[in-house]
């Protein structure tokens, strides 16, 4: 309900307006009259009433000084002006100030309802407006501080193609052309032990997150924040040896010590790709590494304190020597060089200590992280850790230590020659369904992923390192060369086709089919032709499993 204050020095007409309208039922609140500006002021102040009705000519301060005073100070409120003058200046004066209605004497209850009705509308339209307005500039600024960060985290995710990634960055002034990219991805995590952590840690972490920033070239690198407590960052450089020195910078915060820190960083490095769409690859593998890291952090940060505070560096098996040897070395060799490598374990204290324990775990971890590496698509890959972490619990000899990092070693030698072949088969199934299911709007990763039976982000990763693509991409090609096929072989409309091929949404095929072919489809069926590289190459692809006809 709108309120309306009245002002006019005449008794009778405040009185008649007053009591000839059904206030509420006309949708209105009367808050109350007043003989004069002057008075009518205060009460302005405290009902801040949507319509003022006055008079023009009053004592003390007639209706032009009071709407102007209201114009000035109180700009929402509509102004209605009531005169027995019919002298134009008066009008002229009006209208100059703002005022939104001029009527003169004598005015009926119902021409003055109508009026009111009317200025109501306005008010309304008025506000709609503003909330509008309101609502499109805090979209705006969501969208200035977010866009940015979606685009990148869609690219890294994969849920978007190179040319689909050009062109919303092409709109947001964003270069992510370059000749080579890695993924670096952190955590900054407060520790979990207890009184030792400080109130004020998550500032030393924001601190520290801005330490590596500055580490990393600005021009060379594109942010966003994943979560929390993960930072993602994309570096681009146009040489091998730039994207070297750009490592060697985050290697120096990955090596950090963890002692006198109220809060852990692990840092993940992803691969190095020559082309945008490896940033998905580059990704997923910063990911695991950072996964992996932080477990190692945790391991170690207990260590420390079962030994109150401190420990040598030289207590810790050589992780890098291991993994080194579980990749070129051979069972063979195992005995001799465990016997020798473990050497460093025997004052080790199994009895009354957990040193053991932590010392055998940190490397398990490594070893761990470096057959997520190398062979995403193990099964059981959790189970088979925590069995590997019960064995560990208990040894109690340097013997049995021993024994136990031979179990390790063959355990990462039958996940090498169990993933030697093992890909190709599952990536034929897998291409033969999205032949058979690309024409459905919802299918998507996950779908993929339940069909071979892995998870979503291990398929992801394994289908761009094998296939040089990500799944999105492959999607996207075969159907836009589906499409391109309907195009050339039927009469169908663009929407048609669009629906044929998988898509609900006709403007956004026709523009991912211009950028996609250089073409609109009424140009490319108009040019009578396939695109033979991409007929070519999809003909490879799918070759004994898809039929063309």
């Amino acid at each position: 309900m709108k309120k309306v204050l009245l002002v006019d020095d005449e008794i009778l007409i405040r009185e008649t307006i007053r009591d000839t309208i059904q206030w509420e039922k006309e949708g209105f609140i009367y808050c109350g009259d007043a003989s004069d500006g002057e008075v009518a002021l205060p009460m302005i102040e405290q009902y801040q009433p949507d319509i003022l009705i006055t008079d023009i000519k009053m004592p003390f301060m007639d209706g032009l000084e009071l709407s102007s005073f209201v114009r000035k100070n109180s700009p929402d409120i509509k102004i209605v002006i009531l005169s027995g003058h019919g002298d134009f200046e008066y009008a002229r004066t009006a209208l100059r100030l703002g005022v939104e209605e001029y009527c003169t004497k004598p005015i009926s209850s119902a021409d003055l309802l109508q009026t009111l009705r009317q200025v109501s509308d306005k008010i309304d339209a008025a506000r709609l407006e503003k909330l509008e307005i309101e609502q499109l500039k805090q979209e705006e600024k969501r969208q200035a501080g977010f866009t940015q960060s979606k685009l990148l985290n869609d690219l890294c995710s994969g849920f978007i193609t190179t040319s689909e990634a050009v062109h919303l960055s092409s709109k947001l002034n964003l270069n992510l052309l370059s000749r080579y990219y890695v993924v670096v991805t952190a955590d900054f995590r407060k520790l979990a032990s207890s009184d030792s952590v400080p109130d004020d840690s998550s500032e030393d972490m924001n601190h520290a997150e801005h330490l590596l920033n500055l580490k990393l070239d600005g021009n060379n690198h594109l942010v966003f924040k994943r979560s929390k407590t993960e930072c993602v960052w994309i570096l681009k450089y146009e040489t091998q040896e730039q994207i070297k020195q750009a490592l060697e910078k985050v290697q120096q915060v990955q090596n950090q010590s963890m002692e006198h820190l109220s809060y852990s960083i692990s840092v993940g490095i992803g691969s190095v790709q020559d082309r945008m769409q490896g940033i998905h690859v580059s990704f997923l593998e910063a990911m695991e590494d950072m996964h992996w890291r932080r477990l190692s952090r945790q391991n170690r940060h207990a260590m420390l304190e079962s030994r109150n505070g401190s420990f040598e560096q030289s207590v810790f098996l050589d992780r890098a020597k291991f993994v080194e040897f579980l990749k070129i070395g051979s069972p063979a060799h195992a005995e001799t060089f465990i016997h020798s490598f473990a050497s460093i374990l025997q004052h080790t204290d199994w009895q009354s200590s957990f040193i053991g324990y932590y010392i055998l775990n940190d490397l398990t971890l490594e070893v761990f992280r470096s057959a997520r590496d190398s062979y995403p698509n193990i099964a059981n890959f959790d189970m088979t850790l925590q069995e590997l972490q019960k064995a560990i619990e208990l040894i109690r000899t340097l013997d049995e230590s021993r024994a136990y990092l031979i179990r390790l070693a063959e355990q990462y030698w039958q996940w090498r020659s169990e993933a030697s072949d093992k890909h190709g088969d599952m990536l034929i199934k897998l291409k033969k369904y999205i032949h058979e299911h690309y024409d459905k709007d919802y299918f998507s990763l996950q779908d993929a992923a339940d069909h071979v039976n892995l998870s979503s982000g291990h398929l992801s990763k394994v289908f761009s390192q094998e296939n040089g693509q990500t799944f999105i991409e492959y999607l996207t090609q075969t159907r836009i060369r589906k499409a391109m096929e309907l195009l050339q072989t039927t009469q169908a409309k663009s929407y048609e086709i669009a629906f044929l091929v998988g898509y609900n949404d006709a403007h956004y095929f026709s523009n991912l089919f211009k950028r996609v072919t250089g073409m609109t489809t009424r140009e490319f069926r108009k040019s009578g032709q396939l695109n033979k590289d991409l007929l070519t190459s999809e003909r490879e692809e799918h070759k004994g499993f898809v039929s063309y006809s």
